[in-house]
């Protein structure tokens, strides 16, 4: 087998991957729990009944990133244009409906902490581009769905620009793989914010304690999801157009809370 050719065996069998996630009914998204010695039972946020009056506590996180994509700013493009047909795929363990036009009902996954679960939902409407070229995605209402004890205002925005090649493989990858010189980096930036209504018995611990366990979990939720989400969205690029995809990349990536 020539040495050129590894990578692509290499994306065919991810994608062997995500077609076998895309027919297990087990995956139900993400969960990441905090535990604690001290917490014996868990309850589920549909458990418990809170007063309309509580005020929630916000949870933020700001997230920057560059996926790199091995073609030029028009495929790419176009295969943002069609994310009917790869979104449901590569979003996996978590569960996506179409929603709208653009949008998708998503299930992320079950979160908690201090003994407190809650099943994470939200609509995302994914925006074509306006004149600038800058594609954003917000949140928007899910039908018949109201958020238990919880709400979230997700704000992104993405830019197509063309990159060097150079920034992310040597010269010895970029000879060996038949790399173009100019490549395109999907430039995003995240603005999250997450707001819990709790029970009283966790509105009896610290503030600062509560504060900070929630955006370390919030922070861990970001990175384990964009990680994985940007991971097999290059993986079903470059194989949807017969690219090779390098192994060994520079990958930058803050995450910082507000």
């Amino acid at each position: 087998m020539p040495e050129a050719d590894a990578d692509k065996v290499d994306n065919a069998d991810h994608v062997n991957k995500l077609d076998n996630l895309e027919t297990d009914d087990h995956h139900q998204g993400y969960e990441e729990i905090i535990e604690h010695p001290e917490i014996a039972d868990i309850i589920s946020a549909h458990e418990v009944e809170i007063p309309p009056e509580t005020e929630p506590i916000w949870f933020h996180a700001k997230f920057t990133d560059c996926m790199e994509m091995y073609a030029d700013i028009d495929t790419v493009s176009a295969y943002f244009a069609q994310h009917r047909e790869w979104f449901q795929r590569c979003s996996r363990p978590m569960k996506a409906f179409p929603l709208g036009e653009n949008g998708y009902d998503l299930l992320i996954g079950r979160f908690g902490a201090f003994g407190y679960l809650v099943e994470a939902r939200i609509g995302l409407d994914l925006i074509p581009p306006d004149e600038q070229g800058l594609y954003t995605i917000k949140t928007i209402p899910v039908p018949n769905y109201t958020p238990p004890g919880y709400e979230v205002d997700f704000q992104s925005v993405m830019e197509l620009i063309p990159m060097p090649v150079t920034e992310f493989c040597d010269e010895k990858t970029i000879k060996k793989l038949k790399l173009p010189d100019t490549i395109t980096g999907a430039k995003w930036h995240l603005d999250l914010a997450v707001g819990v209504k709790f029970p009283k018995f966790i509105l009896a611990m610290s503030r600062n304690l509560i504060q900070r366990t929630g955006d370390n979990l919030l922070d861990k939720i970001v990175k384990q999801v964009s990680h994985r989400l940007t991971h097999k969205t290059q993986v079903d690029f470059h194989t949807h157009y017969h690219l090779n995809f390098p192994k060994h990349k520079h990958h930058k990536k803050t995450v910082s809370h507000h």
